[in-house]
């Protein structure tokens, strides 16, 4: 199985996405100038479709395969991770507790920090416990640009 590779332009700059018939592997987001890649293959493009429409702000949840790449400890963290609603946040203290492992707050970190699959399993949904922004692998800007994404677009659907 070929594993296909990607760029796209977003809001947020230049994303590289990684996948093959089993799922997305990764998308992660990078400052250099790259041009996004001109044809698709095939078994990326819902991902980029999905993508295109959360940044539109008309998806706020995503059906793509995934297939991230991990220990159990960090696939676990992940999963929680996608359990957070649109436009919502936890702490990792929060996440811990959900994970059973109420003590491993800096495990439940570091395994969110070794997530590769930006927005899809949105780590950026992680905040501080006093609500401030914490550490993002993309960078905080990126992060917060996510977060009033979300904002805006949760409330704009209430009307």
């Amino acid at each position: 199985m070929k594993l296909e590779k990607i760029t796209v332009t977003t809001p947020i700059g230049i994303a590289k996405i990684n996948g093959d018939i089993d799922g997305i592997r990764s998308i992660t987001f990078t400052d250099k100038k790259t041009p996004p890649t001109k044809i698709i293959p095939v078994v990326l493009q819902d991902c980029v479709t999905q993508l295109e429409e959360y940044f539109k702000g008309t998806r706020t949840e995503f059906t793509v395969k995934l297939n991230p790449q991990g220990t159990d400890f960090q696939r676990r963290s992940w999963k929680s991770l996608q359990a957070i609603s649109f436009g919502k946040t936890m702490n990792y203290s929060e996440q811990s507790t959900i994970l059973n492992k109420p003590k491993a707050i800096r495990a439940v970190a570091n395994a969110n920090g070794k997530n590769l699959l930006a927005i899809l399993i949105p780590c950026h949904r992680i905040i501080g416990s006093d609500g401030s922004l914490t550490g993002y692998a993309w960078g905080l800007w990126r992060k917060e640009w996510l977060l009033n994404h979300e904002s805006k677009c949760k409330q704009q659907s209430l009307f």
